[in-house]
């Protein structure tokens, strides 16, 4: 779990876009969320746009602070970030009794961390479906870093219509990235489309809780801060993703949401209250590090006009994830096993 030193975050800043468009780009997403007056309706219709515009702004920090793999983990007493990462990692693999030689994809992949992860881990030939181009051809490069690019690829396209054809594929996950889907039936739909009869789906998603109350001002603006740091057209309650997965045909094996029983809570490194020097730069001493820098090297003109403005939401981000995760009202975590039948209905 390499990563980026200051230099690639400043360069790697915007991803795709030109970097004379980047204060544009961020000026353009931050107008779709509920936090500067956006409409949920509009996130949904445009949430292409919206997920692509995220991560082009926002996945040199996240290498940065992160490493590979954008996402979080439950943890055990005396295990480093990094260990818990790999584990949750590993735990989908074993839940999806990978076995070698099988062909199988992961949903909205990044940058390829858990690919690159599970592949090795399971022996298995892995996909990663991403509609994001930066973040493809970040993954590329990484692949070819560890020798996996002659049997584990990326494909271009969105998860909402996917370009395979139908039961292609012996095994799927997803890893936080179904919670950009703007209808989780449209694309759990698709993830069955793509699988194999008698083969499973298993995924990680971001989501409240039934503690969350629509009407408590608190828990909105929680929400929103979330929505607006994450790139998230809406956070669906877990039922609702329960209730999707069986609507798109699916048997749903397992499901339960990992936050609730892990010994360290997840969201400790980015507690304000939290110091740690192996993951320094997700505490609130990196970030207030981070961002100076950032600071520095937008007034140097190293990093785009705008870079500051993606610091400020992720911040945002960082604030309503640990006060959501403390209320209890959301997590990042819901896990689900789910079978498609060996014959339809």
């Amino acid at each position: 779990m390499s990563k980026a030193g200051a230099l690639d975050l400043a360069t790697g800043l915007g991803g795709k876009i030109e970097k004379d468009e980047v204060l544009s780009a961020v000026e353009k997403y931050e107008k779709y969320h509920g936090y500067y007056g956006g409409e949920e309706g509009k996130r949904k219709d445009n949430y292409t746009d919206m997920v692509n515009k995220y991560y082009d702004l926002v996945t040199s920090f996240y290498e940065y602070g992160w490493g590979e793999s954008f996402h979080f983990a439950p943890r055990w007493k005396g295990e480093s970030l990094k260990e818990s990462i790999k584990r949750h990692e590993h735990f989908l693999a074993l839940q999806l009794a990978l076995k070698p030689g099988q062909k199988v994809l992961d949903v909205g992949c990044g940058v390829g961390g858990p690919l690159r992860e599970i592949a090795r881990f399971s022996m298995t030939s892995i996909t990663g479906l991403n509609n994001n181009e930066y973040q493809i051809t970040r993954g590329k490069v990484l692949n070819r870093n560890v020798g996996l690019d002659k049997t584990c690829d990326f494909v271009k396209a969105d998860f909402m219509k996917m370009p395979f054809p139908d039961n292609s594929f012996d095994a799927i996950y997803a890893i936080e990235a179904t919670c950009h889907a703007p209808d989780a039936v449209g694309c759990y739909k698709e993830i069955y489309r793509v699988l194999k009869p008698g083969q499973c789906f298993a995924a990680y998603e971001w989501c409240m809780t039934n503690s969350y109350d629509p009407q408590n001002k608190e828990h909105q603006k929680i929400k929103a801060e979330i929505e607006l740091g994450n790139g998230l057209p809406d956070i669906r309650f877990t039922g609702q993703c329960l209730e999707a997965l069986k609507q798109a045909g699916f048997e749903v094996v397992l499901e339960k949401d990992l936050a609730a029983d892990s010994p360290i809570p997840w969201y400790l490194p980015l507690d304000k209250s939290h110091f740690s020097l192996s993951s320094f730069r997700l505490t609130a001493v990196g970030r207030f590090v981070t961002k100076n820098m950032v600071m520095a090297l937008e007034y140097l003109g190293i990093a785009p006009k705008g870079s500051q403005r993606v610091q400020d939401f992720l911040e945002k981000a960082a604030e309503g994830l640990v006060d959501g995760a403390k209320k209890e009202i959301f997590t990042p975590m819901y896990f689900f096993l789910a079978r498609k039948p060996h014959v339809d209905g």
